[in-house]
């Protein structure tokens, strides 16, 4: 990140959340899906770094992916289809 310090707003909702502004996701190379960490430092700010560092271009892989093409479906989306649009 430069070393000219740049402060940002942002809103903290009702649920306790952030966005983490465009420029900073930009600096420190977050996407979505990657995993930060929170510390305070001496002075009592809140100090904001990747829990990983991503390398650029590096794809994350999802909750998902382990599961991903391994459902044991024998059934064919239209015949799907026609059994549930025939249940209701």
């Amino acid at each position: 990140m430069p070393s000219q310090e740049t402060t940002i707003a942002t809103i903290l909702t009702s649920k306790g959340q952030v966005t983490i502004p465009k420029r900073i996701r930009d600096a420190l190379h977050l996407r979505p899906g990657a995993a930060v960490a929170f510390a305070i430092n001496a002075a009592g700010e809140v100090v904001l770094r990747p829990e990983r560092p991503m390398r650029k271009g590096s794809p994350r892989k999802d909750r998902f992916d382990a599961v991903r093409g391994r459902a044991d479906v024998r059934w064919r989306t239209d015949e799907l289809m026609k059994l549930l649009r025939a249940a209701g």
